[in-house]
């Protein structure tokens, strides 16, 4: 029999708290936070044209950042017209900017309009704001795992199911696309590419650098305790997800050298939850571009991992390498035979993947063959021919700043590439310094209207990376952290600071955020799901953390429309006035939060990708001091074996506490906030036989608490969400 032990608080008795009255979609804040130092600017927006154009709004004068709790007000000021008041045609707004910089205390707030009597959603500021959002972030490829069950224990009773594409003609079984009786290949494991299930061997290159760049820029920033089957082994989780991806790569890997290029189905039918999808799944052939991917990305990962595995990377590296030297222009189109992206590449950037695999592997051996070829060919990288450093192709720039900056590495190659990128990123390029230095953005995170294109969440990161390097290589030409500021404010975009509102994460509401995307483009997250379609009319919605593709003004309805869709009720799903947004919006607002499939094809606006992801995580990763991604954020830093088991989480109501470890006798509670302040406290006096504890949380508003229970000099803590739709 178990026994419950209640812990009855009154939340006032301890802090009071305050709800603002009237919370408004023109006033745009991140809704996770800022860190202490950051920059802390509210955009305040009218909306003059868009979808949105009838929500107009002028903001009063007097502007006040208050206290969630107390509603004390703690800062105060007045706005700023952006650009003289013009309207910004990339949103169709007119913008003021309310700065609150100055305010660097930790704690929980919003901003607060006095003449109006509106106000932003509730936001932290301290040290570690983004280390639950990173985590949600990374668990994403959690989810994204082919052949591996997604246990109740890691996924909670809401994503938790079976492993995928396991069964009889699929990847443990897989065939040849064009000869069942050929060669079976055990070709389970990795990743799937985004919201559909396939598995292509050259979209992996930026996702698994930017991983491995996140970890190596601040190893002791990763821990062991994401909440994956891993966790506990000694190894950053990081690592550990990059490795389930390298263990596929290697089964993809003949015995001569080559890579085969792509596993996935020869229809576009997918299964819900994915354990569901039964369809028949093939290969394709080894290929020239596929092997030098894979080369470059052995080569990289032999020097983050090390022994046997690392011996078993480098082995794996130079044998891809030999073979696509061995096989140039070896391709295959896959497009109407394997579905669903076209996974070849143009013979530029083949030549891309060469080179970038001819540096890693240098690096890695110091073997003169691959510095000779990279001293040979660098002059002919776009980035030296047009001397223009842009977001497209960040893999081999990032290739070439990490040569240049490489002891052994040509002395005169290196000043030229490390000369060309500090020229292109300072001055020569208007999209990158020269944007951020004259305020061309509004919402603070510039791209170039022809660049806002399908995945335009991936080019935003990775302008981010661009002013990243100049402080990580030492290129700053200016004062303090002004790269990291630039950088900073498409943290903010992807966080609410963007003419939508929204935080371009999905389900985060546990989290953090107000208004977090409700539903992508995604075959276990499906459109019509009962259970995981869109959050509030589904049962549970997408897993929390993913990133959607991104505003897209290229976005349109398919070809067969409007009246050749082979029914009327399929023509009937090309209304425009059905798909509006994104049609027919400024740049910035090509936005819809929505999954429908053929004919509206969102995919091309909020389809996740691994690709989309690992670059959002490479450029958090930057805002992250060591320990915020540790359990909890008041210090205590307990092991796998001394973190309180706590259920349900999140929870509405009771929180049920383990309390089986408890000593007789008395004992203490405390109960902090996600800023570190102590809000709760009480005793426990615990009899014996008393296993759980049942802690009354209806008092707390929605958001992240840490739960510290002492017992006769023994302590646990853990991490809980309240969480109320």
């Amino acid at each position: 029999m178990r026994y419950l032990y209640t812990l009855i608080f009154t939340l006032a008795a301890i802090a009071g708290y305050s709800i603002p009255q009237t919370i408004t979609d023109n006033i745009h804040v991140d809704q996770f936070g800022y860190l202490n130092e950051g920059r802390k600017i509210a955009v305040l927006s009218d909306p003059v044209s868009g979808y949105n154009a009838g929500e107009a709004y002028t903001p009063g004068n007097a502007f006040e950042v208050r206290d969630w709790f107390s509603d004390a007000v703690v800062f105060s000021g007045a706005p700023v017209a952006w650009n003289n008041g013009l309207v910004h045609s990339q949103s169709g707004d007119k913008c003021w900017w309310f700065d609150f910089s100055d305010l660097q205390a930790t704690g929980s707030y919003y901003v607060h309009d006095a003449d109006n009597n509106v106000s932003s959603g509730r936001f932290e500021i301290g040290p570690c704001v983004y280390g639950d959002v990173m985590k949600q972030a990374l668990r994403v490829f959690f989810y994204q795992r082919c052949g591996m069950a997604k246990s109740h224990e890691y996924a909670g009773s809401a994503w938790a199911d079976g492993p995928c594409h396991l069964g009889a003609q699929q990847d443990v079984h897989c065939k040849p696309y064009n000869d069942p009786a050929g060669e079976e290949r055990d070709l389970r494991g990795g990743w799937h590419d985004a919201g559909d299930y396939n598995k292509y061997v050259n979209f992996t290159l930026e996702p698994m650098l930017d991983l491995m760049d996140a970890y190596e820029r601040n190893p002791a920033l990763w821990t062991d305790d994401f909440d994956i089957p891993e966790s506990g082994n000694g190894i950053a989780d990081i690592l550990d997800e990059i490795k389930y991806e390298l263990d596929w790569l290697l089964r993809m890997q003949n015995g001569d050298g080559g890579v085969l290029c792509i596993v996935g189905a020869t229809n576009y039918n997918t299964g819900s939850p994915p354990s569901a999808d039964g369809e028949k799944r093939v290969y394709g052939p080894a290929t020239t571009s596929a092997s030098f991917t894979a080369a470059a990305l052995f080569a990289r990962a032999a020097a983050v991992f090390s022994g046997a595995f690392s011996d078993q990377l480098k082995n794996a590296a130079l044998l891809a390498w030999t073979w696509a030297n061995d096989h140039p222009g070896v391709v295959f189109y896959n497009s109407g035979i394997i579905v669903s992206g076209e996974q070849e590449l143009s013979s530029d950037e083949a030549w891309a993947r060469k080179f970038i695999a001819a540096v890693y592997l240098w690096k890695l051996t110091g073997a003169g063959e691959y510095k000779d070829y990279v001293d040979a060919h660098y002059a002919e990288s776009h980035m030296m021919q047009w001397g223009y450093v842009y977001p497209f192709e960040n893999a081999i720039q990032n290739a070439l700043l990490a040569y240049a900056a490489s002891a052994g590495a040509d002395p005169v190659v290196g000043a030229d590439i490390q000369d060309t990128y500090i020229q292109s990123v300072q001055s020569s390029n208007e999209d990158n310094w020269v944007a951020y230095e004259d305020q061309m953005d509004p919402y603070g995170a510039f791209l170039r209207s022809e660049n806002y294109t399908w995945g335009s969440h991936t080019t935003k990161s990775r302008v981010a990376h661009i002013f990243q390097n100049m402080m990580y290589y030492g290129f700053n030409l200016l004062d303090g952290n002004a790269y990291d500021l630039a950088a900073e404010g498409f943290v903010h975009y992807f966080h609410g600071v963007n003419p939508n509102g929204v935080c371009f994460l999905t389900n985060m509401g546990p989290f953090g955020a107000e208004r977090s995307c409700n539903s992508i483009y995604h075959g276990w997250f499906t459109d019509g799901s009962a259970l995981w379609d869109e959050v509030g009319t589904s049962v549970h919605g997408p897993a929390p953390g993913y990133m959607p593709g991104g505003v897209n003004p290229t976005y349109d309805t398919d070809g067969c429309c409007p009246n050749g869709c082979g029914s009327a009720q399929a023509n009937a799903l090309c209304d425009p006035a059905l798909v509006t947004p994104p049609l027919g919006q400024p740049v910035q607002k090509s936005w819809r939060d929505w999954n429908a499939g053929w004919p509206q094809n969102s995919w091309t606006v909020t389809e996740p990708g691994i690709y989309t992801q690992a670059a959002y995580i490479k450029m958090l990763a930057e805002f992250l001091p060591d320990g915020c991604l540790e359990l909890n954020s008041v210090n205590e830093l307990p092991s796998r074996e001394t973190a309180l088991r706590l259920s349900p989480n999140p929870c509405d109501g009771e929180l049920e506490v383990d309390a089986s470890w408890l000593s007789p006798g008395p004992g203490s509670f405390s109960v902090y906030n996600y800023s570190g302040r102590k809000i709760l406290a009480g005793d426990v006096e615990n009899g014996s036989g008393k296993s759980v504890l049942l802690l009354d949380v209806s008092g707390l508003v929605n958001g992240i608490y840490f739960l510290r229970v002492e017992s006769r000099g023994a302590v646990r803590a853990g991490r809980f969400v309240v969480w109320r739709k």
